[in-house]
């Protein structure tokens, strides 16, 4: 297998196995009995493998290739270098990796699902979107189609040969997603035409797929404005007859990354021939199209993790191997020899603040997952309180991964130099794909407005944070005694602090004051990111505090350096130790300003209105 530069495997087996425990899932829930450790690890390897030999060789020429439309044909031509992968993908089952044995799928735990995708995803953000998004589609013509839909369109979604999208945006109603425009008229035989346009569709038209089905969000004629009016309609392409069914592409974006993802803008019934049929009920279309885009916010909170991932791994690989200036201690030799930029100090802190981050990313993605996972198959107390953490962590998974994405592809880039300014090396383009990351599955604003308002402030007794506010409570018990205090103090005093800005902020709902809420949602949702992350950190040390001294023992210097320099589980153990130390010693610190600042109670946005944002004047 060639070098793998995407994803620290060792440590996603450790959230995997050491962590999250999910080899043993099969004790507790009969469909998990048969899978066993060796069957967990070989998957895992073989998503690795596919990864690094089909997914990632087609990335970068991808990103140069891009997606072309024709207006004549209205057809879109993706990059050739995505097909074999895509081939390599389905063949092997990925596509239906989590879904249950009776549907066809593997039946693997979500959490190893997830580990997968960060692997696949590290590889080629742009080219997974494909299956991402046909297999959210697929999900609902499971949960909501007729037993027709479902025997015309699953076996083919799942085999590769259709695809799907998800259609929400249009161009008067983008994050406000109750202002759209689409019609639908019911038919007498129960159809309905399908008038409207969709943008910024990824995937809605390409030359792999040889249909393409779309879920669609409409209005039925007669049916009340804003959200609650809303139904959703399976319209595909071409019918099961392959007749064409009145859905062309108009156009396809040009953008600064995911090049080699179509995002198109979609118009049916320009000939008023569109046909769709109803998914569930009538005007219950923005809660079907939740259940997609809650595993699309996981996907795409997963999407940030990958970015990061592979941009560390790629400026670890750049800075072990490029050799300029001499060590700090020997500055003032003339004779010293040049050493590699990754023993340098300030690169040292760039390479540990970027492992931090991920590290404790990818504990908060698996185990987000794992609690999807439980609240899947658990009952009574494990199912409620895998709900009520799932509603919690999908906003702070999402917004923090992504935004984070933007920082650690910027650092890597950093790490390189000029040279990682210039399209030859890879750091440039995971840079340019992260940004679209924070904005696409509901910006993260409205991520931070949904953590705020609806998963703490209107939930019942705010349950949902004090389930996840427990669990950070037992680590920091459980950590006593194991782990210094200085580190567990510090998160035990971070919970505390974060207590007093609920506190402050239930008040304010009580007097009505939304605006106050508004304005701090995003830097609540920040704050709550760091400490998510400060969590998993402690969390992690519990168990790597103990290991590190057994393998290590009391080995120091030099004598140090050679034992991890030959000891793989040794060196893995030592460095999850010092990036756990590392963030909450020298970056969570940042999250008390953060707090004080919510805190302070500043309203200048409140006050602020248009004429003190100078610029060109009002059209």
């Amino acid at each position: 297998m060639a070098l793998n530069l995407l994803v620290d495997v060792r440590d996603s087996k450790f959230v995997l196995f050491e962590l999250l425990q999910i080899d043993t899932l099969g004790k507790t829930y009969p469909q998990y009995a048969d899978i066993d450790r060796d069957m967990i690890e070989s998957t895992f390897d073989l998503a690795e493998q596919i990864a690094i030999e089909q997914v990632y060789p087609a990335n970068a020429p991808g990103d140069k290739e891009g997606c072309t439309y024709n207006p004549d044909t209205k057809e879109v031509k993706i990059p050739e270098s995505y097909k074999p992968a895509f081939n390599a993908y389905y063949e092997a089952g990925f596509f239906m990796v989590l879904d249950p044995a009776e549907i066809g799928g593997m039946g693997m735990p979500y959490a190893l699902a997830l580990a997968c995708n960060e692997l696949f995803c590290a590889g080629s953000i742009p080219l997974m979107m494909y299956p991402g998004l046909s297999h959210g589609a697929m999900l609902l013509i499971q949960n909501y189609g007729t037993q027709e839909m479902k025997d015309t369109y699953i076996p083919k979604m799942q085999t590769g040969e259709w695809g799907g999208t998800m259609c929400l945006t249009e161009p008067d109603a983008g994050s406000d997603v109750g202002a759209l425009k689409s019609k639908a008229v019911k038919q007498a035989d129960g159809t309905y035409k399908i008038t409207g346009q969709k943008i910024f569709i990824s995937s809605g038209e390409n030359d792999y797929y040889k249909n393409m089905i779309h879920p669609v969000l409409a209005r039925i004629e007669g049916d009340p404005k804003g959200t609650k009016g809303i139904s959703i309609f399976l319209v595909p392409k071409y019918l099961p007859d392959g007749t064409f069914n009145d859905v062309t592409c108009a156009g396809i974006e040009h953008k600064m990354g995911i090049k080699g993802s179509a995002t198109c803008t979609l118009s049916f019934g320009d000939n008023g021939n569109c046909k769709g049929w109803i998914l569930g009920e009538e005007r219950k279309g923005m809660k079907i199209m939740f259940q997609m885009m809650n595993e699309a916010r996981l996907g795409v909170g997963l999407q940030g993790l990958a970015l990061s991932s592979t941009a560390y791994m790629h400026a670890v690989t750049y800075t072990k191997n490029r050799k300029q200036g001499a060590h700090v201690t020997q500055m003032l030799n003339p004779e010293a020899q040049s050493v590699s930029i990754s023993q340098h100090p300030d690169v040292k802190r760039m390479l540990l603040w970027q492992k931090s981050y991920i590290e404790g990313m990818r504990i908060l993605t698996l185990y987000l997952a794992h609690n999807l996972n439980l609240e899947h198959v658990g009952e009574g107390d494990v199912k409620k309180e895998a709900l009520a953490l799932a509603e919690v962590l999908i906003p702070i998974c999402k917004a923090g991964n992504t935004d984070m994405s933007v920082l650690v592809t910027s650092e890597a880039v950093q790490c390189y130099g000029g040279y990682g300014f210039c399209s030859d090396y890879p750091v440039e383009q995971l840079m340019r794909d992260s940004k679209i990351t924070a904005i696409y599955e509901g910006t993260n604003g409205i991520q931070s407005m949904d953590l705020t308002m609806r998963k703490i402030l209107m939930n019942p007794e705010q349950y949902n944070y004090q389930v996840w506010r427990k669990r950070v409570a037992d680590t920091v018990k459980n950590a006593r005694g194991i782990v210094e205090d200085k580190y567990v103090d510090l998160v035990e005093k971070g919970m505390a602090k974060l207590d007093e800005v609920i506190e402050m902020m239930k008040k304010q709902m009580a007097e009505g004051k939304f605006l106050h809420l508004f304005m701090n949602a995003t830097p609540l949702q920040q704050a709550m990111f760091m400490m998510s992350i400060a969590w998993a950190h402690l969390w992690s040390l519990i168990l790597t505090v103990p290991k590190r001294k057994e393998i290590v023992g009391d080995k120091k210097g030099a004598d140090l350096e050679a034992f991890l320099a030959d000891n793989a589980e040794a060196a893995y153990y030592n460095g999850r130790v010092l990036s756990a130390q590392f963030y909450l010693g020298a970056e969570f610190p940042k999250y008390f300003g953060k707090i004080e600042a919510i805190l302070f109670g500043e309203a200048a946005v409140i006050k602020a209105s248009d004429p003190c944002f100078t610029g060109a004047p009002l059209e």
